[in-house]
C-alpha cells in the first residue's frame, strides 16, 4: 500500500505546477507581444500613434552621423505621397523569402521591394487599358498627376498570402475619371477578389451635387488623401476635395475586404457643402470597439440642433467626429464642434487640416481612467475630447470639451501627432516639435516638457517614434525641403538632436527632395522616407 504524500508536499507541488503554467503563458504572451508583424497601416496602428515599440536596433548611442546614414535609394516612377509599408518574411514565388517594402506612387504604380537592399520584387499598375493617372484637376495640392495618394493598408491573413488594399485615381481616353479600390496579393501584386471595383455612392440629401433626393459621389471631384483604415474585415475610405473646388461634400465609403462589396456609405454634410476629410494624409483612427474618429474640414454646420444635440440637418462641418460601425454600418454617434465654428469655416480656419489620434487609455493619479481623442488644425489650438462624451456644440464657449489648450502651438497644424507614454508630440507649421505631457489630474500641461531646436516650415512635421525601451526612445521627423532633411531626436528630451541627414560631409546622406505630408517609417533597424522620386533608406552604416 502506497503512503499518501504529506499535505505540504502536495500543496508545494500544486503551487509549482501553477507557477509553471503562469510562466509558460507569460512567456507566450511576451513572445507574441514582441513578434514584429510589420508596419501594415499608416502610423503603425489604428490609434495612429506613430509608435514602433519593437525597434531595438536603433538606439540613442548608434544614431549619429558616424554610424548612421543613407544606405541606398529606391527609385520609383512618380511621387511617393503614401507612407511606405513593411511586412517581414514574405515568401515571393520563385524568389525566396524577403522583408518586403510596399510603395505606391502618383503614377498609379504599386511596388514590392526587398526592404533590405531595394531590389524590385514586383510592380503592377493600377491603370486599366488606355488610361493615365488623373491630371491635378487645376489644384496644386497633388501635382502634376494624381494616382495613389493615400497610404494603403495590409491584412496578412486575407487571401492566400495576405492582401494590400489600395485606392487609385485615373482618367480614361474619353476623359472620364475613375476612383477604384484594388486588393493585391502581397507576394505578386496580382488583383484579388474580382477587383478592382469602381467607387460609386449616393446618400440621402440635398447638398452639393444632389439629384432626386440624393447627393452623388462624383469621382473627378475627389481624391483619397487620408490613409485607408481596416477594422473588423472592412476597409474604410474617406474623401477630400481638390483644393476647395465645389461641388463636394464629406464622404466615408466602406467595403468588405474579402469580396470588395460596398458595405456602407455616410455623408457628413449631406444637406450642405464642403466638409472634406483631409487629415494631412493621416488615416482616420479607430478604437477597440470599432468606433472611427477623424477631423472634418470646413463646411456646413447646422447650429440648430435636434433634441439629442445633433445638427438638425446632419451637417457636421469643422468637427471632431465619432462614427460607430456596428454591424458594419456607418452612423454618427457623437461629435465636438467649437462655439465659433461658423466663423472658422468661413475663414478656412478649420480642424480638418490636421489628423486625429486616439490617446491610448491611461489612469490619472487618482486611478480615474481617461479615454481621449486629440486633434488640432489651423487655429493652432489642441483639442482633447472624451471619447465617451465628446461634448457636441455649445454656441457660447467650448466649456463642454474635455480640454482645449490654446496658444500651445506657434502655427497652424497640417500634420498629425504622435504619442508615447503620457506625451503627445506635435509639429505645427513654423514651429518646433513639442512634447506635451499629461499631469497627475489627466490634463495636458500647457507648457511643453521639451521641444526641438529645429523649426519646421510648411507643412510642419508628422513625427514617428521608435524604441523598445523608454531609455531608447527616438523621435523621427522630416523637413519638407530640397533636399529633404531627416532628423532624429531623443524622445525623452527633444532638445537633444541625435542626427540629421545634413550633418555628414559632401551630402553623403541626401536622399531626395521633400514631399509635403510624408511620414518617416521605421522597421527592422531602418528608416524609410518617401520623396518626389522614390524612397530614401537610412540605417546603421556597414
Amino acid at each position: 500500500m502506497k503512503r499518501a504524500l504529506p499535505l505540504r508536499v502536495l500543496l508545494l507541488s500544486i503551487a509549482l505546477l501553477i507557477v509553471s503554467i503562469l510562466v509558460f503563458r507569460y512567456e507566450a504572451l511576451v513572445g507574441a507581444a514582441l513578434a514584429f508583424r510589420g508596419v501594415l497601416t499608416y502610423h503603425n496602428d489604428n490609434l495612429r500613434t506613430g509608435r514602433n515599440p519593437i525597434e531595438s536596433t536603433l538606439t540613442l548611442k548608434n544614431v549619429n552621423s558616424t554610424t548612421f546614414g543613407k544606405l541606398f535609394m529606391i527609385p520609383t516612377d512618380g511621387l511617393v505621397d503614401a507612407e511606405p509599408l513593411y511586412a517581414p518574411n514574405i515568401g515571393i514565388p520563385g524568389n525566396g523569402t524577403h522583408n518586403v517594402l510596399f510603395v505606391a506612387t502618383e503614377n498609379d504604380t504599386v511596388y514590392g521591394f526587398d526592404a533590405d537592399n531595394g531590389n524590385n520584387l514586383w510592380q503592377v499598375t493600377m491603370l486599366a487599358s488606355g488610361e493615365v493617372p488623373s491630371d491635378n484637376r487645376g489644384c496644386s495640392q497633388v501635382t502634376p498627376e494624381i494616382g495613389v495618394t493615400s497610404t494603403p493598408v495590409i491584412d496578412l491573413s486575407e487571401g492566400p498570402h495576405g492582401t494590400i488594399y489600395v485606392v487609385a485615381m485615373s482618367k480614361d481616353s474619353s476623359s472620364n475619371y475613375h476612383q477604384r479600390l484594388h486588393a493585391l496579393d502581397i507576394t505578386t501584386g496580382a488583383e484579388e477578389f474580382g477587383g478592382p471595383v469602381e467607387i460609386i455612392a449616393q446618400y440621402p440629401g440635398s447638398g452639393d451635387n444632389s439629384q432626386n433626393g440624393y447627393v452623388v459621389f462624383d469621382p473627378k471631384q475627389y481624391k483619397e488623401r487620408a490613409a485607408l483604415l481596416l477594422v473588423n474585415h472592412i476597409v474604410y475610405t474617406t474623401w477630400a476635395s481638390h483644393c476647395d473646388d465645389r461641388p463636394y461634400t464629406g464622404w466615408i465609403i466602406s467595403y468588405n475586404e474579402g469580396t470588395l462589396a460596398q458595405r456602407s456609405v455616410l455623408n457628413v454634410t449631406p444637406n450642405g457643402n464642403e466638409g472634406a476629410i483631409w487629415g494631412a494624409g493621416a488615416g482616420p483612427a479607430a478604437d477597440s470597439s470599432g468606433n472611427i474618429y477623424f477631423l472634418d474640414a470646413n463646411g456646413t454646420f447646422d447650429t440648430s440642433l435636434n433634441d439629442k444635440g445633433f445638427p438638425a440637418n446632419g451637417d457636421y462641418g469643422n468637427a471632431i467626429m465619432k462614427v460607430s460601425t456596428k454591424k458594419g454600418q456607418l452612423a454618427v454617434s457623437d461629435y465636438f464642434n467649437m462655439y465659433n465654428t461658423v466663423s472658422e469655416s468661413d475663414a478656412d480656419e478649420d480642424l480638418g487640416s490636421g489628423g486625429a489620434m486616439i490617446v491610448p487609455n491611461f489612469k490619472d493619479s487618482s486611478g480615474v481612467l481617461h479615454e481621449l481623442v486629440v486633434g488640432a488644425g489651423k487655429d493652432s489650438n489642441i483639442y482633447l475630447a472624451n471619447r465617451a462624451n465628446m461634448g457636441k456644440f455649445n454656441p457660447n464657449n467650448n466649456s463642454q470639451i474635455y480640454q482645449e489648450v490654446t496658444g500651445a502651438l506657434a502655427g497652424s497644424v497640417y500634420s498629425a501627432p504622435a504619442f508615447d507614454g503620457k506625451r503627445i508630440y506635435y509639429g505645427a507649421v513654423g514651429d518646433a516639435i513639442k512634447a506635451f505631457s499629461f499631469n497627475g489630474s489627466g490634463l495636458l500641461n500647457i507648457t511643453p516638457s521639451s521641444a526641438t531646436g529645429t523649426q519646421f516650415g510648411y507643412p510642419g512635421a508628422t513625427p514617428s517614434i521608435s524604441g523598445s525601451s523608454e531609455a531608447n526612445l527616438i523621435l523621427w521627423a522630416t523637413e519638407n525641403t530640397s533636399p529633404a532633411v531627416l532628423h532624429a531626436f531623443s524622445g525623452n528630451n527633444l532638445s537633444v538632436e541625435l542626427y540629421n541627414s545634413n550633418q555628414a560631409a559632401g551630402g553623403r546622406d541626401n536622399f531626395g527632395d521633400g514631399n509635403k505630408f510624408i511620414t518617416p517609417m521605421i522597421a527592422n533597424g531602418k528608416v524609410y522616407v518617401g520623396t518626389t522620386s522614390g524612397v530614401g533608406v537610412l540605417g546603421l552604416l556597414p
